[in-house]
């Protein structure tokens, strides 16, 4: 019987260099693999922020229409940069209906009509070339109390979403009442009772018509413009506002913020 010829003595370099080739391959598919997948996690991750950031703001909102807030961002820069503000906060109850009245006549006539965006002042205010604002009452809420002031695009996008929410959540009683009391009213001075002391030495609940309108007329801005020593310009916008919250209560535009009993 024919021997058969031995085998050729394995080559000791071979399984070592396929061992480190396909591991090498396999690296980069795992690689290429969890590439792939990052768009994926990155969308998850997205989702789980906006989520979270979603279920922050609703229990801001939900959280302010019983607690009253503490400082708002703006008063927090100007604690910083002056050391310190003047406010206390009153309840609705303890304000003036006048000023209440006032605040509605220089700054959103027709609060108790819209739903926290005035689709008639948007228009005028496209039609004149955005060169007047045309912000509500709540939407100054949303922004005094969760965002920052200033002009941008974030924070207009955030304002327009949470401006909703809190007109759904909370009432218009209670969207007037944070906006007297966050208000700012000369500098370091915010809020109604803290001005009324500050310009004329009475409290919230003692503010006569002339001087609600006069407070009322210095909104647009409160630093260069004194309630106590108006300007001509001044005494004309109280006036106007005075005539307005007059006209606002004879034909029930301010109803929804009026106590049961006024």
């Amino acid at each position: 019987m024919a021997r058969r010829a031995p085998s050729p003595p394995p080559d000791d370099d071979a399984g070592p260099a396929e061992g480190r080739g396909g591991g090498f391959f396999r690296a980069v598919g795992r690689t290429a693999m969890e590439l792939a997948r990052l768009p994926v996690r990155l969308l998850r991750l997205a989702r789980r922020i906006a989520g979270l950031a979603l279920a922050a703001a609703l229990f801001a909102v939900l959280l302010y229409r019983v607690v009253d807030p503490p400082l708002t961002p703006y008063m927090a820069g100007e604690v910083q940069r002056l050391g310190g503000v003047q406010q206390t906060w009153m309840p609705m109850e303890r304000i003036a209906p006048v000023m209440a009245r006032a605040a509605l006549a220089a700054e959103d006539a027709r609060f108790c009509r819209h739903w926290g965006f005035d689709l008639q002042e948007i228009r005028a205010a496209l039609e004149d070339g955005g060169r007047r604002g045309a912000s509500t009452i709540t939407q100054q809420v949303v922004k005094n109390v969760y965002l920052w002031h200033g002009r941008s695009w974030p924070r207009k996008a955030l304002e327009a979403g949470l401006t909703p929410v809190v007109e759904v959540a909370w009432p218009k009683r209670r969207i007037l009442e944070v906006y007297l009391n966050v208000a700012e009213f000369g500098e370091g001075v915010f809020g109604v009772e803290a001005a009324s002391r500050y310009h004329f030495g009475v409290a919230a609940a003692d503010l006569s018509a002339v001087q609600a309108a006069r407070l009322a007329a210095i909104l647009p801005a409160p630093r260069m413009r004194d309630p106590a020593a108006p300007s001509d310009f001044v005494r004309r916008r109280a006036a106007a506002i005075r005539d307005g919250a007059a006209t606002l209560a004879r034909d029930g535009r301010a109803d929804c913020v009026a106590a049961s009993e006024d």
